[in-house]
């Protein structure tokens, strides 16, 4: 017999003992919901406490936020972005000018973990970049956006 031959026979079986199992056990629930329940199969029903009698703790309707407090985040500023040629991009260097698709005087945008949060406008504080925030996103129009 050959080796195709023997794979397949070897296979049937297998097939033949998971369609041999997955029988037993439909016989063995079926039997169990038309004589009484799963106790009778061997199973035992689950209890569970009810909720609605429990008393409520104070400020369970409100959002803890002191939890993620501390998670670090990645805030960044946006100038502008464009699309470039691989081949344009291995032709800069120093001094190339690369037009973004802003226009001069338009407001950045703040990014936090790469979603837009907010627009703002470049200040300089102590020889330091900064920015103003001049239009904040709320969540909900942030929410819409993901969708």
């Amino acid at each position: 017999m050959s080796e195709q031959a023997t794979d397949s026979n070897s296979a049937d079986e297998q097939g033949d003992d998971w369609a041999a199992a997955m029988a037993e056990q439909g016989a063995a629930e079926s039997a169990a919901t038309e004589e009484g329940g799963a106790e009778k199969a061997g199973y035992k029903k689950a209890e569970f406490d009810d909720l609605a009698s429990q008393p409520v703790a104070q400020g369970a309707g409100e959002a803890n936020l002191d939890v993620i407090l501390d998670i670090p985040v990645t805030l960044s500023m946006e100038i502008g972005r464009t699309e470039i040629a691989i081949n344009d991009l291995l032709q800069l260097g120093q001094g190339s000018v690369v037009e973004l698709e802003r226009l001069a005087g338009e407001p950045m945008d703040v990014m936090v973990n790469g979603t837009l949060i907010a627009h703002g406008e470049v200040v300089v504080v102590d020889e330091k970049f900064g920015i103003r925030l001049t239009d904040v996103i709320s969540p909900t129009e942030r929410i819409k956006k993901l969708k």
